[in-house]
């Protein structure tokens, strides 16, 4: 069994909120029988043997597990964005477990018009739907299982991909790339894609890296400095809008994240960089 201070990722001498170091706590709490009747319910009730919940990434190569996520950049995505490499169909993935895709976009900016357009069979094998402007400022970053979840009923689902700023669960499953920063409407490069853009996915699921980029338009490819000009010199799409039901505190929320980095960096609570840059707006 895999312990988590076996990782070496915890301070062990850190100070808990009880008073005592995080490494008392974990030693109490292995031989606690408060656990063990935790785990001879995980068991009972799940059929999850609790010895198997946590691997080493040893244990998890001999048991065939793949990397959990990746992360990826690119002139898409030039301050992130990440996909679960284990949702991805492993039918889709070469022999050193990469998947590379290029596909033209098909771009929406309502979850609800990309869920039509799949119903409605508008959506080809091979396509990779780009949903844009449902990040942080547009709709208070929604979770998009929706559209994986009809993906699913497709019986080429698997060969679509999706891209957007807005976030997954933990069931979403497929090739769905999230949390592309910068958001649309913080001016990120996702929101000056359009209908037919050719777009090349590439992910390494073993190193947990990978590219989103524009390769090329409806008219033929473009090299990578060609579509960095053209990202550069294309104004938004002007269809992107703030949900107008957005809640003012999600608002706000927004807002200091965009100031606060973004996506990728709002999470950093940085009272005097948040400070500047409200100073240098006014």
């Amino acid at each position: 069994m895999l312990h988590l201070r076996d990782l070496n990722l915890l301070d062990l001498g850190a100070l808990t909120g009880m008073g005592e170091p995080l490494e008392t706590i974990l030693k109490e709490w292995e031989s606690s029988e408060r656990r063990q009747r935790f785990k001879d319910r995980l068991f009972e009730q799940d059929g999850v043997d609790p010895n198997e919940v946590i691997f080493s990434a040893e244990v998890s190569k001999k048991l065939g597990l793949g990397s959990s996520v990746s992360f990826l950049t690119g002139n898409l995505a030039p301050d992130g964005a990440i996909v679960k490499s284990t949702a991805i169909d492993p039918s889709v993935l070469d022999a050193d477990g990469n998947y590379s895709k290029v596909g033209p976009a098909r771009v929406f900016t309502h979850e609800k018009d990309a869920i039509a357009a799949i119903k409605d069979k508008r959506i080809n094998s091979g396509d990779i739907i780009v949903l844009c402007g449902v990040g942080p400022a547009g709709t208070g970053m929604e979770e998009t299982y929706q559209i994986t979840s009809a993906l699913k009923h497709l019986p080429f689902g698997k060969d679509v991909a999706l891209i957007t700023d807005a976030r997954f669960s933990g069931v979403s499953t497929g090739a769905c790339i999230g949390h592309v920063g910068p958001e649309a409407l913080a001016g990120g490069p996702l929101g000056k894609v359009l209908e037919g853009d050719q777009l090349r996915i590439h992910v390494d699921a073993v190193n947990c890296t990978g590219e989103l980029n524009l390769v090329g338009t409806a008219e033929g490819p473009v090299s990578l400095d060609g579509a960095a000009r053209l990202l550069r010199d294309r104004p938004l799409r002007n269809d992107l809008a703030a949900d107008p039901r957005l809640p003012e505190d999600t608002r706000l929320w927004a807002a200091l994240q965009a100031l606060g980095g973004g996506t990728w960096g709002g999470c950093v609570y940085d009272t005097d960089a948040i400070i500047r840059q409200l100073t240098h707006q006014l």
